[in-house]
């Protein structure tokens, strides 16, 4: 009797996981978000992943990206843009629908597909700071990090440092200019950092990726730095300089109920050429810095290191995946920094380089990731 090969019905076949990657946005970090999609776009397998690489140019326009990880990586000599004259994206507020639709000149609109998870890969102002959060919550879609909450506050610097206060772990001194502090009565805001030793770090409020960010060494220069941290954010932190060493943490959910898991530690040391970990250290020096990951610490500062990171994620609510960030003094006092809640993500940033010194590879991280926020209800949780 003769068999006959049968065909595999495609309809039968398990469709792959369609991910929205949403990427630039209107803060100064917008080429490093390109940057950090780059490697996630070409981290995510073509077998299990549907890739829909969604930019957000600087005038705030969503568009349909090309799925192509090259022009987005950030160089010397070359700084990755969205291109806001791509296709438009409309993205979906109801409930009832969790689908794309795509707007082209001339042409009727299009539906793109539907949207089982997005990572938003945003960093600063407008897209880490809770926003997106917020719109996709609206839309009760699945999105990879924290929620509405745990994103604004933990981006907000000075609200941070309550948060971490509140849950009793150690920050360094600090004063916070308000908007309308600085415009009312500029000379009464810079007495008041009179009460810290410096050098001082002025640091806009709710930025990230060192933008903005000035050493001050005297009062002489405290105002140009005031406002040169003005220019991205009209609420400024003035934080007391602190010597010691930079020690990180990275901290990545649980599943179901299983409790939050902390990777390795890590160090960053500058090596010549900054006065602190700046932005052209972070991304553009090839052996300016360098990051160590497992750091060297005693196992009992290690210990204590996650157990802070830990109390500071619950704490402030956050999901899916945080870099805590810590001051080791000479003294041996450990001092909480800050949480990102999107850090820098190409394979050679340090929350990556933590996971791999545990044993997870960039691509596994990402599929974790992903994993965790498919798991994650919507709504209220």
């Amino acid at each position: 009797m003769d068999t006959e090969l049968s065909t595999p019905d495609p309809a039968l076949e398990p469709r792959r996981l369609r991910v929205a990657l949403v990427f630039g946005g209107r803060s100064s970090e917008h080429a490093v978000s390109c940057a950090t999609a780059a490697s996630v776009m070409s981290a995510l397998d073509p077998e299990r992943y549907e890739v829909i690489p969604i930019g957000i140019a600087k005038d705030g326009s969503w568009v349909l990206a090309p799925n192509d990880p090259e022009p987005l990586r950030l160089a010397p000599g070359h700084v990755p843009e969205v291109d806001a004259s791509g296709p438009a994206v409309l993205v979906p507020t109801s409930m009832s629908a969790s689908h794309l639709i795509v707007q082209e000149p001339g042409a009727a609109p299009r539906e793109l597909s539907d949207v089982d998870v997005v990572f938003p890969l945003l960093h600063g102002p407008f897209g880490e700071d809770g926003t997106i959060q917020g719109l996709l919550d609206l839309a009760d879609v699945r999105y990879v990090g924290s929620g509405v909450t745990a994103s604004a506050v933990m981006m907000d610097k000075h609200m941070m440092k309550v948060v971490f206060q509140a849950a009793g772990l150690p920050v360094g001194p600090y004063v916070v200019i308000t908007d309308r502090q600085w415009r009312r009565d500029p000379e009464a805001a810079l007495d008041a950092v009179g009460a810290l030793d410096y050098p001082v770090f002025v640091k806009p409020a709710r930025a990230g990726s060192s933008m903005g960010i000035t050493k001050v060494d005297s009062a002489e220069d405290l105002r140009a730095a005031v406002e040169a941290a003005r220019e991205h954010d009209p609420k400024v932190v003035v934080e007391q300089g602190v010597v010691g060493r930079e020690i990180e943490c990275g901290v990545l959910d649980g599943h179901g109920t299983d409790a939050p898991r902390t990777s390795p530690l890590g160090e960053c040391i500058v090596v010549k050429g900054h006065a602190f970990y700046d932005f052209e250290a972070k991304y553009l020096a090839d052996d300016d810095i360098r990051l160590e990951s497992p750091a060297d610490v005693a196992p009992d500062v290690a210990e204590q290191v996650a157990a802070m990171a830990l109390t500071a994620f619950e704490a402030a609510g956050c999901e899916g995946l945080a870099r805590c960030d810590f001051f080791l003094t000479e003294g041996g006092e450990l001092l909480i920094n800050e949480i990102n809640t999107m850090p820098g993500f190409t394979p050679s940033s340090m929350y990556p380089r933590m996971w791999a010194a545990a044993g997870l590879t960039y691509p596994q991280l990402i599929d974790e990731l992903i994993s965790l926020a498919m798991e994650r209800r919507v709504g209220l949780r």
